[in-house]
């Protein structure tokens, strides 16, 4: 099973990739060494930190005709990885 499981790709992280941090959605059992070695495998950088997150879910509550329908979102684990300078990561470079 791989750690890495998608970019996040909004505007707030948009805004970090100019100061070389990028941020993944990662599996919650992973750690920092384990994130950093697979950015480092599947990207060809140098990783020189990681910060993780842990997002957790929260209630939503919707209105309909008839009724209340209610449910919860994800727990999801974040990591925001700052690759050394002069280094670089594009997601877009496949499409």
């Amino acid at each position: 099973m791989s750690v890495l499981k998608r970019p996040l790709i909004t505007e707030k992280s948009q805004g970090l990739n100019s100061q070389g941090k990028y941020t993944f959605e990662v599996s919650m059992g992973s750690n920092k060494i384990d994130i950093a070695r697979e950015v480092e495998a599947m990207y060809g950088v140098t990783v020189s930190s990681v910060a993780t997150i842990r997002q957790y879910g929260t209630t939503k509550s919707r209105m309909s005709k008839s009724k209340v329908s209610t449910g919860r979102t994800s727990t999801i684990k974040k990591a925001i990885v700052t690759v050394k300078e002069g280094d670089l990561i594009d997601f877009y470079a496949d499409l």
